[in-house]
């Protein structure tokens, strides 16, 4: 039986707990806020948007699609805006802020179909978080959470319509299965089932469905139907091509002939998932990179960094306004594009022990077999250990 396991992080956005890895997949501050401030935010958008028109962007272990989400959500609040007749403080119509029409493509990838079937459905900005009667970790993520609270985003209602739309016929019976369980309902949004609900079943002449039929109708032009126009109305005017693929990313690029603006690399943790963090696959994705894109990722390994400079990139830091402190890795092929450079401690770490990268040469190796490698490589390795390396660099520099 498939099961989940969810709860609210503290932006009210939800997360999910992994009891193979027995952690996290999303960050107890914010799920929402960790996909702003280590993908979107870092990417520069605005700027790519002065320039382009046109992007393209692969979201590598989509999940529940908050970096899909959060990216479409920006795009809307900045580039797509509302015209207000000021002087009635009336709504005229949706606009582009510089009256270009954009065409956008964003190609998904997850290995768990049904996790990423559901990703429409989640809430995003739920309001009074409880976390009660948790049927895992409770105590684990409880104390997660006693974390201080960070900057609460909001996710626009057109977003998961947007991407319901383009998922709906794709939606399978185990998703609706999980949607239907009375233990998951406080984690999905009961709107976005009613209008997944009434799209389905619009059209269908059959007496036998004419109740929910006529009950999904009221549901939808008392609660949904204006955001649904305007969703449909961003759609209009946006080219937005959304491709959903699940299955393992390495064989999904190896045989995309697309080259992307923008990789979001948001694979689970490389210690235990090492497959999607490999100098090859790191290659794969240098092939498949713009001249002016960008790589990000929330790792800060030395091993990941030493990887992507292996792979031909160049490689900065992530900075967080909100955190103040650095939050991921920025590759790309033009350094100019690079805002925060490696430290002199960040290179000598990754010249240690610790920067020795995982190595899959035919793409197709197990995570335990990769894992075995890497602690060869590090145990046969004559490079300074990291420990040596921070206390020696501490003493040098009287830290």
């Amino acid at each position: 039986m498939y099961l989940l396991y969810p709860y609210f992080t503290n932006d009210g956005s939800v997360g999910l707990f992994s009891p193979e890895a027995d952690d996290i997949y999303h960050s107890t501050y914010g799920a929402l806020t960790e996909a702003y401030e280590k993908f979107i935010l870092p990417a520069n958008f605005l700027d790519y948007f002065k320039e382009k028109s046109e992007i393209k962007i692969l979201d590598i272990c989509y999940g529940i699609g908050y970096n899909t989400k959060s990216f479409l959500d920006y795009f809307l609040k900045n580039i797509y805006t509302d015209k207000i007749d000021t002087n009635n403080n009336k709504y005229i119509e949706k606009s582009y802020t510089n009256n270009k029409k954009y065409k956008i493509f964003v190609h998904a990838v997850d290995y768990d179909k049904i996790l990423s079937n559901l990703s429409p459905f989640f809430l995003a900005n739920k309001i009074n978080i409880k976390n009660n009667k948790l049927n895992f970790e409770n105590e684990k993520i409880e104390k997660m959470l006693s974390l201080q609270k960070r900057e609460n985003y909001k996710l626009k209602k057109e977003v998961s319509i947007i991407l319901l739309e383009k998922l709906k016929n794709e939606i399978n019976k185990d998703a609706e299965y999980i949607l239907s369980l009375k233990n998951y309902r406080p984690f999905f949004d009961k709107r976005m089932i009613a209008l997944y609900k009434f799209l389905k079943y619009e059209g269908i002449n059959n007496t036998h469905l004419s109740g929910i039929i006529n009950f999904l109708h009221n549901i939808y032009y008392n609660h949904i139907s204006n955001s649904y126009k305007n969703a449909m109305k961003a759609l209009n005017l946006i080219d937005f091509d959304f491709k959903l693929t699940n299955d393992d990313a390495r064989r999904v690029v190896l045989s995309d002939d697309n080259i992307y603006n923008y990789i979001f690399l948001d694979a689970f943790t490389p210690a235990k998932c090492p497959c999607l963090w490999t100098l090859e696959f790191f290659k794969l994705l240098y092939n498949h990179l713009d001249s002016e894109g960008m790589v990000l990722t929330y790792s800060n390994s030395a091993a990941i960094r030493n990887a992507f400079v292996n792979a031909g990139f160049y490689v900065g830091k992530i900075f967080s306004e909100t955190a103040q402190k650095f939050t991921g890795t920025v590759a790309v092929k033009n350094k100019s594009l690079i805002k925060n450079e490696l430290s002199e401690f960040d290179l000598g770490l990754m010249k240690s022990k610790a920067g020795i990268f995982y190595r899959d040469e035919n793409l197709n190796a197990l995570n335990e077999a990769i894992i075995n490698r890497h602690s060869k490589d590090v145990e046969s390795s004559t490079l300074v250990s990291s420990s040596k390396f921070i206390k020696n660099f501490r003493r040098k520099n009287d830290i």
